[in-house]
């Protein structure tokens, strides 16, 4: 496979690849016109200039269905609609923006639709986000990454069941109201990070295969035919998931993007299409100045996904680190069914803190296998930061039975606890909406598909869950209380509760930024005292965590210099010994190493 130069866009050409094809239509605002053949599969039409505004759908060999353009920017009218010439100076915000390294960052993930009512009350857009905006700089987060906004079916969804991964989802406001959003994030010194889906199409509006070899069965993943990354006619494709890349990153002016399931891109070739992204991206940081972050999503355990290319690995700055969810949350939580089978102990939170994989070359009982390579805290290829930890995401919330956060079944100390061990941990913090403030909406799977294939996702999403054994009830994706349900409610955080829950978060957050100590990625400075099985202390340089999950009172003579900020009834006496009465947090200058 060879690396081929990822060009800019022409926004006013109208052009497709269609290699299968003998011959193309257009259909321009409902005028017809034939394409001309331009060589490798490629048809253009130069004698209709594509105006903004316009409505085109391309015809090929004379067949029924008009289809809308793989590289359409907006799909006003849904998946199945004409696509729309966008003016490209909507795509791009006006506030100069220097950029900002991601590495260590606060991130906080968002998902559009339920993070706000929006005008209507049925549902958030991209204009509604930007009134909430500043509450995220008054926490502390440095970057908002939102769940992915290309064109999906229906109003309602997750997103990652998209089928243009160029087009901004039009319930979403569409590419203009992305637009926008980037410029007031960046106005507020807040980079923005898409959740951006490579590895499958969902099942509604995928006409892709239908004008090229954009699959292939020589691989296979939980969605079917892989995308074609290494077969014959796999340059094109992956150019489409390249040009994808820089449209956002260069063309929005987007700071990164977040690579859902990258161990689903079967690609056998050389290079890989993840360094092949990689170093593209290292081009287009000198195009626009600017530094871009590549951050992926990986369930194979192996630092070589955030080794440079020029070291061999794939080239990722971050990937997500579900061992350290897991390692926190069954530890907190005394769950152990499905993948939390392996954590819980406080022996693993020993071992995830501070080296992010348990499963490094041992054996996973989910996996029933050997799995993962060790994390090297010696390496110069990469460091805590390079690891994005977090004690929520949308996947851990919004794939249990109900959407139940983790906060909804523990004491508001126990939630303490937790979130204070991963966000002044060595990794890349990041929050999931809402749960700053222990919010009281679950965050529920939902769809908004046609009859048919709706009834099939309802029924199907029952019998998983009661394969898996879950007793309580399921509710239907299809169902727009479901939806509705889950939308944020913000006036929430004024509540006793909920608003002393918002400080502890905000506090963490400072001492993250003002205590060098708490904020840095060095994995040796790093390291996990088991004090009792109920108690662990994070030791991070010159400070320190002590996390108590209860029940019951702790003692824990540390010599402790100065108690920085606790949650429960905690008490640090003149000799340095910290007393919990019950579950809570503590953070601490030890002042020792």
């Amino acid at each position: 496979m060879t690396t081929a130069p990822v060009p800019a866009r022409d926004y006013g050409r109208y052009e497709v690849w269609a290699p299968a094809a003998t011959e193309v239509a257009l259909r321009v605002d409902g005028r017809v016109h034939s394409m001309a053949p331009a060589g490798d599969g490629w048809f253009t039409l130069d004698e209709v200039p594509a105006r903004p505004g316009a409505r085109y759908a391309f015809r090929l060999d004379g067949g029924e269905l008009w289809l809308p353009d793989p590289r359409s920017l907006s799909q006003p009218d849904g998946v199945h609609g004409a696509s729309e010439v966008v003016d490209p100076r909507l795509l791009r915000g006006t506030t100069p923006w220097p950029g900002r390294s991601l590495r260590g960052a606060v991130l906080y993930e968002l998902h559009v639709g339920t993070f706000t009512p929006g005008p209507d009350g049925a549902g958030g857009t991209l204009d509604s986000a930007i009134e909430r905006l500043g509450d995220l700089v008054a926490l502390g987060v440095d970057a908002v990454e939102l769940m992915p906004i290309a064109t999906f079916p229906g109003r309602r969804g997750w997103g990652y069941d998209g089928v243009g991964p160029y087009a901004t989802h039009a319930a979403y406001g569409g590419p203009a109201a992305l637009a926008r959003f980037v410029d007031a994030a960046h106005a507020r010194s807040l980079a923005v990070v898409l959740d951006v889906v490579h590895n499958h199409l969902g099942p509604a509006g995928n006409y892709l295969g239908l004008f090229g070899p954009y699959f292939t069965d020589a691989h296979h993943t939980p969605w079917g035919s892989a995308v074609n990354l290494d077969q014959p006619g796999s340059r094109e494709v992956r150019d489409l998931l390249l040009g994808s890349a820089r449209q956002w990153l260069v063309d929005v002016g987007v700071d990164g993007l977040r690579l859902d399931a990258v161990h689903e891109l079967h690609d056998d070739s050389s290079p890989h299409v993840l360094a092949e992204l990689a170093d593209a991206v290292s081009t287009w940081e000198e195009e626009t100045s600017r530094p871009l972050t590549l951050i992926a999503e990986s369930d194979r355990n192996q630092p070589r996904t955030v080794t440079p290319t020029a070291a061999g690995g794939l080239g990722m700055d971050m990937q997500w680190a579900d061992d350290v969810h897991h390692g926190v949350h069954a530890w907190v939580t005394g769950e152990r069914s499905g993948y939390y089978g392996d954590f819980g102990s406080a022996a693993v939170l020993a071992i995830v803190l501070p080296r992010i994989f348990l499963h490094a070359g041992t054996y996973s009982s989910f996996r029933g296998q050997v799995w993962g390579a060790k994390v090297d805290p010696d390496s110069p290829h990469y460091d805590g930061h390079s690891f994005v930890t977090f004690l929520q995401d949308h996947d851990q919330v919004g794939n249990r039975a109900a959407g139940d956060r983790i906060h909804h079944g523990l004491s508001p100390a126990r939630h303490a606890a937790a979130c204070a061990l991963v966000l002044l941990g060595p990794g890349t913090p990041m929050l999931f909406q809402g749960e700053e403030w222990a919010a009281s909406t679950p965050f529920a799977y939902v769809t908004d598909h046609d009859e048919e294939l709706g009834a099939r996702v309802s029924a199907g999403r029952i019998e998983e869950f009661a394969a898996m054994g879950w007793a309580q009830e399921v509710p239907d994706p299809q169902d727009p209380a479901t939806f509705t349900a889950s939308i944020l409610r913000h006036e929430e955080k004024e509540a006793a509760e909920h608003a002393r829950m918002l400080r502890w978060y905000r506090t963490l957050l400072a001492l993250r930024r003002e205590r060098s100590d708490l904020g840095e990625g060095d994995l040796r400075r790093t390291r996990v005292r088991v004090l009792a099985e109920e108690t662990v202390l994070l030791e991070r340089g010159a400070h320190a965590v002590l996390a108590h999950r209860g029940p019951g009172p702790c003692t824990a003579a540390l010599g402790a210099q100065e108690l920085l900020a606790a949650f429960g009834a905690v008490h640090l006496d003149a000799h340095g010994t910290v007393h919990m009465a019950d579950a809570g947090a503590a953070v601490l200058r030890l002042g020792t190493e």
